[in-house]
Order: C-alpha cells, then structure tokens, then sequence
C-alpha cells in the first residue's frame, strides 16, 4: 500500500514548485514511509510514497515504460490479487517483465487494454496513469472502494490524492463547508454520501469509477455496478461456491515480502480468515500464524450485555488460538489515550469520524506496526451477508430510513434551534436515491426486493464509513489491512443470493456459518453476531465530557455557532434518555461527546470556513 497524488496543469511549471510539491508528497508519508518518489514535466507532477510489501527490491514509483510511442508513468496504490493470471496473459501478448511487482503488470495492462483494464483487475487500489505525449490521465479505483482517491478539478487543471490533505496541501482552493457539507457532518455523520469529500471543490471516485482527465475536462465512467441476476445454484452448490469464493480471496492475500499478521476478536468472520490461513500454512509447512486482538481497560468490569453486544470476546478468543495455535497477542488500550487519540484520528481521516471507534483502531495499528506491515482483516462480511440486527427485524427492515440512523431526534437536539432547518429532507433525499438505485429482477419476492435495496444501503454508506475508518486509521501508522471478504466476486454472490439461503438456518450469515462449520469450533460457527469492541468504562464518559464542556465554554470556537448547549447538557445530564444510537449500534451518549470533540477539532485545527 501507497500515498499518491498528482497534479496536472498545462499551463503551470511544476519545476519551480518543489516546496509545494514536497509539501503534497510529505503530508502522506504515513502512508508510504519506506520510500517517495516524484515525476515532473511541464504541465504535469505525479507524487509517490511508498510501503513496501511486494518485491521491495523493484517496484519503485512512479514508474515508466515506453509501449508504441507513448510513454506511461503510474503511481499506484493498492495489492491486485490475481497479478499472476494477467501477468501470464500479458506475456501471451508479447510484454517482458523486469520485476514480480503488481505495479508494473498494472501499468503494462494499462497500456494493453487502456480503460478495460479495470474489468480484468481483482484488487483493492486506486492509481494514476499519465500519458506523456498526449498529455492525458486516466484514474481508476477498485469495485468496493477499498482504497480512496480524491481529487479537486478547477478551470485548466485537476488535483488528486490518496488523501484530502495532499489536496489541500496544494493551496489551490481554501478549506471551506457549505451548507450542504454541513448536512452531511450533522444528519449523515460518520457516514458521508459516496463521491463527496464535505469540503467545498472536493470529490471522490466512486467505488468502481475511473475517469480520464484531457483537454482541461474530466469524464468519469463506472465500470461496475451491483447488478441482478438469478441466483440458479442449489443449497448444496450455494454453500460450496461460497466456501470455494472466500477461502480463494483469503489465501490470494496472503501474499506478502514483509510480516504479515491477522485481526481475531472471535467473531465470526476474523475466526474464518484466521483458520483459512492457519490451514494453509500448516499445508505448506510454514510457520503459524501471527493474531491480534484489542481490549480496552476495566473492561471486564464494566461489561454490560445487550442486543448489540450480547457477549465479551475473550472467551472466543481462546477458542480461536487453540484452534489455529496462532501466536496471539492483546492490545489493551487506555481510556484516557483513547479519548487523545480523537485528534490523530481527524487528521487520519481529514474528516470527523467513527471517534473511539476511530481512535481505539488507530491506536491498536500503531502497534501492530511494530512488528508488522500486513495484516488481514474480516471487515464486510455484516454488510454483504446480513450479519446486522436490522436484516432480521423486520419492523427495522421495512421502516422507510437509514436503519443505522432511523431517527434524526439526537442530532436535532444537539444543534442550535434554526440551525440547518432542512436536515431531515437532505437526509431523506439520501435515502430515496439509494434504494432507487438498487437493481432488481421484476420476479424479486417483496422480502428479496427490500433485501436488495437494504445490500444496496449496506454497501455504500454503512461499509463505506467502516472501510474508510480502516484504510485511514491502519495507514496512518503504515500498515496496510487487506479486507478478503471485499473480494468482488463475493461482492455479486452476496447481492444475487436470496434472502432465505443467505440467511441459512435462520441465523444472520447463516450461509457462511454452514460453510464453515466444519473447521471452525462450534461455539465460534454459532455465536451471536457481537459488534467491534468499544470501551464501557465510565471514565471514558467523563473525559469526554469534560472536553465538550471546555469547548462549550469558549465562544470563539467556531462550532458554537451551530451548537445547543441546552441540547448537549441534557445527554450530558441524563445518558440514558438517548432512544436510539447516533448512528450504527454503538454511538450512544459517549460517543456522541466524542463526535462533538472531532467536529471541533477539525473545524479550527483544519482552519475551515463555515458558510
């Protein structure tokens, strides 16, 4: 995994620009502290950081070739999963390679197959290709949305990068919100529409968008949908195809040059990552496997069950390690650090965030880090397999909202009153869009129907924010996380797949469940769903309470100009008469402080101009 960016600009001389430049390429070095590299002409910069994981020795970027006249410069972000079908096919038509890295077979397939290339890739990344002589540049980013690339265009030119403040870092446009960026922190927060970056003149590919930059215009085109078909495979052939697909995007990733190591909490899905590759390491007489988990302090004490998390994960834990005779490790993070840990966690993001489910993440890479630049994660598997209370609740199903965020009460409570009066439409809007997005067969049951547009929800909003948390978080330290069950093909399976066998059983994932039943310990194939930990010690309330209160207290701060202090009071006083979580399953009155923290931390340290 990689930084990039780029800045393309006829008109401008990048030669006499090295302090900015360099100012563009630094401020991402997170990303890629191994190694930077530049590309400069006339007209045209492309900037490059590098983590080193596959063939360190070579790889370096950005890299260059010559194919029919052209020359192509890429920097490249991301691990393609099938380099070596289309490094084959490539030499069938008559290419050389000089190194085992992805980064020259995706440049060399770009040359091939120009924009069709991103059909033919199985990865998770996002990269640039400029073509020298004609002075074009085409960006791609992968199916799911993995991996991030923003970009700013103004008149006679276009800025990218893997994050928004390499955009920013280009002094070309002010760090600036309008009203409508304010709708989406306030009435869609952590959650953000796909495509937007919240500050004004910043946007985002989609998941499975490229764009090609020429002559001063940009025009983008997606080159992957979520499509119906019919799903014509038996019981039998269903749960076979799906222990075929997820075992093959596991052991596709465990490619690495550098330590790798795996997330286990004991769920589920972390459980069957973990196996799969404890398996295959024992196949092939490697080492066991490497785990992680994380815990916060006292937790056990202050443990409290509930529909969301019924269970404590360590008793699964130890299930697992038996099970994969991993060499495990526990991360225990402290209160106080974690509630710290939200300031790192904007600059991470760029943006207001999960906060301590930000943060807890963010502080848990930055150790993994020190002994590992690889891990694997079972991020998704909720979203695409009907893993959430919402799936199987069928007053929450069929209630016509963002499940994860079915009232906008809290949200209105917190704000001053006539401050962004139309929240609630901006959000309806977002919702309305979505499911009419959801392609459907005219033969869909109404439970299939509402399944499609709920996968629909699911996949761009809700798995976006926690694919977002991951990359950001997990390379702020420089570790890069890779997400099996993003596997595309998993991906179409999942959106195709009816409801009653997705379900299997009646238990949510019950088809992965069925799966795997048979190399997984029974209580971890039957365990109820219990989301990523977060903290229930009292402390970490306090703390955060402490520090809205301070930020109450100081009129200058620019947040007190949308705030209600009246509103923020009440959830301070009374906690518990929050009905339903700010968003998801866990944003409850901590975390709601949390995310007043966040906003004014990225309002006055990022210098942003309200409208």
């Amino acid at each position: 995994m990689c930084g990039i960016a780029g800045w393309l600009d006829k008109d401008r001389d990048f030669f006499g620009m090295t302090e900015v430049l360099s100012d563009m390429s630094e401020c991402i070095r997170h990303r890629g502290p191994d190694e930077h590299g530049e590309y400069i002409r006339q007209g045209a910069a492309l900037l490059h950081r590098r983590l080193s994981v596959i063939d360190p020795e070579n790889g370096h970027q950005p890299m260059s070739t010559m194919f029919e006249g052209e020359k192509y410069t890429i920097v490249y972000n991301g691990e393609l999963y099938n380099t070596d079908e289309l490094r084959a096919e490539l030499k069938d038509e008559g290419f050389g390679f000089g190194t085992n890295s992805d980064t020259e077979v995706l440049l060399k397939a770009y040359c091939r197959y120009k924009e069709a290339c991103a059909e033919k890739l199985n990865g998770i990344f996002a990269f640039a290709v400029y073509e020298e002589n004609a002075g074009r540049l085409f960006m791609c980013r992968d199916r799911v949305g993995v991996k991030p690339l923003f970009y700013h265009i103004y008149k006679g030119g276009l800025i990218f990068g893997s994050e928004i403040k390499a955009i920013l870092k280009s002094g070309m446009l002010k760090p600036e919100i309008s009203e409508e960026g304010l709708y989406e922190l306030f009435f869609l927060g952590p959650a953000r529409t796909v495509g937007s970056g919240i500050f004004s003149g910043v946007n985002e590919l989609l998941p499975g968008e490229y764009a090609v930059y020429e002559d001063g215009r940009l025009n983008k085109t997606r080159y992957y949908r979520l499509k119906a078909h019919p799903h014509t495979d038996s019981v039998e052939e269903t749960i076979e195809r799906m222990r075929y697909l997820l075992t093959d995007a596991v052991e596709r990733q465990l490619v690495s040059d550098v330590p790798m190591c795996f997330f286990l909490s004991g769920g589920l899905d972390s459980s069957i990552i973990c196996q799969t590759a404890s398996n295959f390491r024992k196949r092939n007489n490697l080492p066991p496997i490497d785990t992680y988990s994380v815990e916060y302090a006292d937790n056990k004490r202050y443990f409290t069950k509930s529909l969301f998390q019924p269970n404590a994960d360590y008793e699964y834990i130890k299930l697992m390690t038996d099970s994969t005779g991993s060499n495990h490790r526990e991360v225990i993070i402290d209160n106080e650090e974690l509630m710290y840990a939200l300031y790192p966690s904007v600059k991470a993001r760029d943006l207001p965030g999960y906060v301590d489910i930000d943060s807890s993440l963010l502080l848990f890479c930055r150790e993994i880090k020190k002994d590992f630049t690889v891990a694997l994660s079972g991020e998704c598997a909720d979203e695409l397999y009907g893993g959430y209370p919402w799936y199987h609740n069928h007053e929450i199903l069929f209630e016509d909202c963002f499940p994860w965020s079915r009232s906008q009460d809290i949200r209105r409570q917190v704000l001053k009153k006539g401050a962004l009066p139309k929240g609630e439409e901006y959000v309806r809007q977002r919702y309305l869009d979505t499911i009419s997005s959801a392609d459907c067969l005219p033969d869909d049951s109404k439970i299939d129907k509402r399944m499609r547009e709920m996968f629909v929800m699911n996949y761009y909003w809700f798995m976006q924010c926690l694919l977002e948390r991951k990359d950001r978080c997990s390379m702020y330290s420089g570790l890069e996380v890779r997400v099996p069950f993003c596997d595309y093909r998993l991906v179409d399976y999942a959106y195709n797949m009816p409801w009653e066998l997705k379900a299997y059983g009646g238990r949510e994932k019950g088809i992965i469940r069925k799966a795997f039943e048979d190399i997984l310990p029974r209580d971890i194939v039957y365990r109820k769903k219990s989301p990523y930990p977060k903290t229930h010690n009292p402390v970490y309330m306090r703390l955060c309470t402490q520090k809205v209160r301070e930020i109450l207290s100081d009129k200058s701060r620019r947040i007190n100009s949308l705030l209600s202090e009246e509103g923020i009071n009440a959830v301070i006083e009374d906690p518990d008469s929050i009905s339903s979580p700010w968003y998801g399953q866990l944003m409850r009155a901590p975390q709601i402080m949390a995310y007043i923290i966040q906003l004014d931390c990225w309002l006055e340290s990022y210098d942003v101009r309200l409208p």
